[in-house]
């Protein structure tokens, strides 16, 4: 690792421990040549392909799928922290599956399967965009998946940890 004050090549790690809010590993570093420290982030590169529906390939990233979550979740009770932790679950899940392709599909109905479980305003938003509904009859089916006890059931659960479910 280059020094970012002298540039020498060379330095020595003197503490590393996971950062898990980001999926990496921080690392505290010295140089050997002007003895400055400085930290460093060592992240997993994630290469998966993501086939579009046009069919076209695009690498997966998790930042885009972080702001389509806040998206479908803005006014709802679901925090950024819950997006981003159900953005780092799939990713996690994503890694854990080491997969190197993935269906727009199956990565949307990946997602809706969390909001179904965290919200269902959330859900039936996000819904509306993956799913590309051309009328009215083709939300009230998505509607009808939705069981109004689990909506009672959320509500209750919203007091809690935003990160309790994972």
């Amino acid at each position: 690792m280059r020094c970012p004050f002298c540039s020498h090549d060379e330095s020595k790690v003197t503490d590393s421990r996971n950062a898990t809010e980001t999926n990496a590993v921080r690392r505290r570093r010295e140089c050997l040549k002007c003895l400055k420290r400085f930290t460093t982030f060592e992240t997993v590169d994630l290469t998966i392909q993501v086939h579009k529906r046009d069919g076209r390939y695009e690498d997966f990233q998790q930042d885009k799928l972080i702001k389509g979550l806040d998206a479908a979740c803005r006014h709802t009770r679901i925090s950024h922290e819950q997006v981003r932790a159900i953005a780092y679950k799939i990713t996690a899940d994503l890694m854990e599956r080491q997969i190197k392709e993935i269906s727009t599909t199956e990565l949307g109905e990946v997602v809706m399967q969390h909001l179904q479980d965290l919200d269902t305003i959330a859900y039936i938003r996000f819904a509306c965009v993956y799913r590309r509904f051309k009328d009215v009859n083709e939300l009230r089916d998505a509607l009808s998946n939705v069981d109004p006890k689990d909506d009672a059931e959320q509500f209750a659960n919203s007091a809690k940890s935003p990160l309790q479910k994972f």
